[in-house]
């Protein structure tokens, strides 16, 4: 439990922030941005392995 953990959970912070500004410039409809930032922020993990599979691709 030591800086490792730090790093890892600064890598996935990085990745995390990097799907919301992702999906935020994606070319979809507003609901439909809204809805996977919150499950974004909400389901940090599961959430960004949905979206990764079946998020916005605009």
């Amino acid at each position: 439990m030591g800086i490792e953990f730090g790093l890892l959970g600064l890598i996935w912070l990085i990745i995390l922030v990097w799907a919301i500004v992702k999906t935020a410039q994606a070319r979809v409809g507003l609901v439909v941005r809204v809805l996977w930032i919150l499950i974004l922020l909400v389901f940090p993990v599961i959430g960004f392995l949905f979206w990764l599979f079946l998020g916005p691709k605009g």
